[in-house]
């Protein structure tokens, strides 16, 4: 049997156990252990964790090196595949985030939850909403057998789109909500979490490839 054919790995098979491990760790490291966040607001810019965007690169630079413009033009055989992702991350999912988790936060829990405390929630859950996941997209199409040249296009589309899309979305939305984050928060965290991850990506690929070869690149890099 072919390694292709081996199914799911056990890192694969469990990664919902993972993940569920991952949270309580992150909740019992915040009520037992508060100086690490403590220490780790302190490298706060912007209402932006500084520890967090370099995590997040961290996570998010493989997928960029992937991500090939070129491609982009491709998509357009397949129209009906992007117009339901587009549709679905950036006409529906912000706005019915908005409506369920306000009717959860503002009114089911509103004698369990304070107002305050229930908009901040709101407000992150907007955050949350608003922006289409990105690296997380190549584990699941990897795990499903996906097309991955397909699911690369879709990735590039949508992260275009959050560059120009994600920030009066937000916007509108905790206005609504009469949360103000400041803009500078909103722009500083595409540019830390899209931008300066893209732009590393793309010119790392650029260089290998001239330098090494596309072989080099793919297979060996």
């Amino acid at each position: 049997m072919s390694k292709e054919n081996k199914g799911l790995g056990v890192f694969e098979k469990y990664l919902t156990l993972w993940v569920a491990l991952c949270i309580v760790a992150g909740v019992l490291i915040g009520v037992y252990l508060p100086q690490i966040p403590q220490t780790l607001d302190k490298f706060t810019y912007a209402q932006v964790s500084i520890p967090v965007a370099i995590l997040i690169w961290l996570m998010i630079y493989p997928m960029m090196l992937k991500i090939d413009f070129t491609a982009i033009k491709n998509a357009t055989k397949q129209k009906k595949g992007l117009v339901v992702t587009c549709s679905t991350n950036w006409l529906i999912k912000p706005f019915t985030m908005y409506i369920i988790s306000y009717l959860f936060l503002i009114i089911v829990f509103k004698n369990f939850i304070p107002a305050d405390l229930a908009k901040e929630y709101l407000a992150g859950a907007v955050l949350l909403g608003a922006a289409p996941c990105t690296a997380m997209v190549f584990v699941w199409s990897h795990l499903t057998k996906g097309n991955a040249a397909y699911t690369l296009v879709q990735v590039a589309v949508n992260d275009i789109i959050l560059l120009v899309g994600f920030v009066p979305i937000v916007a509108l939305l905790l206005g609504v909500t009469d949360v103000t984050v400041p803009w500078d928060t909103l722009l500083l965290s595409v540019v830390l979490f899209v931008i300066i991850p893209f732009v590393a990506g793309y010119f790392s690929r650029t260089m290998i490839i001239k330098k090494k070869g596309l072989n080099y690149f793919e297979n060996v890099f």
